[in-house]
């Protein structure tokens, strides 16, 4: 299910501190230098926060480095006869500041650099640190750099420039900030070549940028859909003024890649409904804050439109489901909620999209739906019993719109169930939310079944204060499928992931990278051209997770995380939208849900991938799987190998069900849905 074009945000209070409605835009890459030029650029005194992805789609974002000492930046160009040449030097000085809170980056700012050739052009060099891709020269710009292999000392103590040059004139200022000593900036000239800035040529320009034809339309597009009267958004940027106003935090978002938050590294994988800005754009909104936001010539071409958020985004639903309200206390831990909503459709439908309807964003961390049996009692109902799934509520996700000619099946009778999962936030509120449903029509029917799977590792263990600790998790595909979409699900500490196929041949291919995860704004990622999963190949989800204080969000650096359905906890998920290739709603193949269900555990703890469960790979709380498999190993290894094979696993899962990860499989979208039950299945 796809996410519709106007998101929905969790937090309202994360929304604001945000401050605009900008998205990082993709970049064409493999373009060819351009003549570079050779007058000097005054760098600024203060630097501006910035983040970008690593060579590893690691994002890197320049305050969360407050606590260091000194924070030194290397510009890079790959083959560079100086970067080479300092290799050497700048890592020396590297190694010579380690434990000492200083961190050094690499920043790559050259049109067309590209991920695996400049990893190889470091390691030949033996330049071992992140290189961060400065795709769109916003930030090699804001830095005024001109050459490669020049050294950037930053004083975090204001974010100061305190030298600048080549890397054998670094180590005094280094010394100083180490010592928290004052330090007198100073510069010196860099060796490497130059490296082209083609816009910095254009900046008496800048001023000339129009704000009625340039820059208003890019704000009416990709902002004032949440920032509007009515919208998400905390203000609106509806007219000039309140842009003028917002220009300096509009254009820190945009180095920060933070608004809109659409997660995806430009660099990996193609989306459906990809709203950010392109790289012309960034750079047009920008350069215009950087000339002082001009007002010029011409109407103002927003204050003629009359904005208003719909009532429903994809219009008058087919079908309204209340939710009973719920009265949210001020503080504490609420347990998930299970309601039911009774179906009083008199005849089966196929759901082709449901859209939702919170009172209170701040207080739902999230909603899940599924088909309930007509034969249901009571007002609760297990998520282990649903059938198909119509989809879900989470911060940043709005409507849930299938994959064409793909559907759910919602008989008639019965009723939706919900797991419903709230988060006090300082006062007493009631939740009212409500459900739309829109069906196919009458008479029609789509020709595939959507199905929907999750990739979990309920044996997560986050040590306390790191900040990329790593986890991974897989699925082996049983059957041949078509892969339309993935959701990624973490909870505050997640710090990024990535997805990928590993082919039967061997062949490795990235499909998503979020290198900065953020719990409050969560996508569906729809491919954009949906891709052919061939049986025996692994859809692998890798993790990193922000243990430590430089995460904002960190509710305790001080504890080791495991798995768990509270925020506080952690999850580890990667939800999985596809069909079976053979499968149609008139031949439906529920025997190849039931293989795929069978390999999930050996995905969760098979960290080495190798098919078989070592001692070694069993971690996690002492809710975890790890626990009794640990405990059991040796009576469970029947044939004294040493590991765990499949076989074995399958034998040992069968006195899992009581434990914690399945109950919490039960509880979470890591619930698989029971064979979907439509006309033809059930004949």
């Amino acid at each position: 299910m796809k996410i519709s074009t106007k998101a929905t945000m969790v937090s309202l209070t994360a929304l604001a501190a945000a401050l605009g409605a900008l998205a990082i835009g993709g970049a064409s890459h493999g373009v060819t230098q351009a003549k570079a030029e050779a007058p000097k650029v005054a760098g600024p005194a203060r630097v501006d926060d910035f983040m970008l992805a690593d060579q590893n789609l690691l994002g890197r974002q320049l305050y969360r480095m407050s606590d260091d000492k000194a924070v030194v930046l290397v510009t890079y160009a790959s083959g560079d006869k100086q970067l080479h040449a300092d290799a050497k030097a700048l890592m020396a000085l590297k190694a010579g500041y380690a434990g000492q809170k200083v961190d050094m980056l690499a920043v790559a700012s050259r049109i067309g650099e590209k991920r695996d050739p400049v990893i190889a052009d470091a390691k030949a060099a033996g330049l071992e640190m992140p290189i961060l891709f400065d795709y769109e020269q916003l930030v090699g710009e804001e830095l005024g750099v001109t050459r490669a292999a020049e050294v950037i000392v930053i004083d975090p103590r204001g974010w100061t420039i305190a030298y600048r040059g080549p890397v054998d004139g670094a180590k005094p200022a280094i010394d100083a900030l180490v010592a928290g000593q004052k330090v007198t900036p100073t510069s010196q000239d860099a060796k490497g070549e130059l490296i082209a800035f083609p816009d910095r040529a254009k900046a008496a320009t800048y001023a000339q940028i129009s704000y009625a034809h340039t820059v208003a339309p890019i704000i009416q597009a990709k902002c004032a859909t949440c920032h509007q009267p009515g919208g998400i958004g905390p203000m609106p940027l509806n007219n000039y003024e309140q842009i003028k106003g917002f220009s300096p935090m509009i254009r820190e978002v945009i180095r920060t890649h933070r608004m809109p938050p659409y997660l995806a590294d430009e660099t990996v994988g193609a989306f459906q409904d990809d709203d950010r800005l392109t790289p012309d754009q960034m750079k047009t909104l920008v350069h215009w804050i950087d000339a002082g936001s001009p007002r010029g010539q011409g109407e103002d071409p927003l204050k003629k439109i009359v904005f208003k958020a719909p009532d429903w985004p994809l219009g008058k639903p087919d079908v309204v489901l209340n939710v009973p309200p719920v009265n949210i206390p001020a503080t504490g831990i609420m347990d998930y909620q299970h309601p039911v909503v009774a179906n009083a459709m008199t005849a089966g439908r196929w759901m082709k999209a449901t859209t939702f309807r919170v009172s209170d964003r701040q207080v739902v961390h999230h909603i899940l739906t599924g088909v309930v049996p007509a034969d249901f009692k009571g007002d609760n109902f297990s998520e282990s019993q649903w059938g198909a799934s119509l989809g879900g509520y989470g911060p940043g996700r709005g409507s849930n719109i299938q994959p064409a000619d793909t559907g759910v099946w919602v008989p008639a009778s019965g009723g939706v169930g919900f797991q419903n999962h709230y988060t006090p936030y300082g006062k007493p509120t009631t939740e009212k939310t409500q459900m739309g449903i829109y069906f196919y029509p009458k008479g029609q029917e789509p020709k595939y079944v959507l199905r929907t799977f999750g990739i979990f590792d309920f044996s997560i263990e986050i040590p306390s204060g790191e900040e990329f600790h790593p986890e991974t998790s897989y699925i082996e595909f049983p059957a041949d499928a078509i892969l339309f979409g993935i959701t990624p699900h973490a909870h505050v500490r997640g710090g990024s992931t990535q997805v990928s196929i590993l082919y039967p041949n061997g062949k490795e291919e990235k499909l998503l990278a979020l290198p900065r995860y953020n719990f409050n704004w969560q996508y569906e990622y729809f491919l954009k051209n949906p891709l052919k999963v061939p049986a025996g190949s692994k859809i692998i989800a890798r993790w990193t997770y922000d243990n430590s204080t430089r995460n904002p969000g960190n509710p305790d650096p001080h504890k080791t995380v495991y798995w768990g359905e509270q925020t506080s906890e952690e999850m580890m998920a990667t939800y999985l939208h596809y069909r079976w290739a053979d499968e149609t709603v008139k031949h439906q193949t529920p025997e190849h849900e039931k293989a795929l269900q069978a390999g999930l555990m050996m995905g969760v703890l098979d960290d080495n991938m190798d098919g078989k469960i070592e001692l070694s790979e069993l971690k996690g709380g002492p809710q975890g799987p790890a626990t009794m498999l640990k405990k059991y190993f040796a009576l469970i290894d029947t044939n004294h190998d040493g590991a765990l094979d499949a076989q074995e696993l399958a034998n040992a899962a069968k006195l899992l069900p009581k434990r914690g990860p399945a109950k919490a499989a039960a509880a979470t979208p890591a619930a698989q849905p029971a064979a979907v039950s439509t006309p033809t299945a059930s004949r």
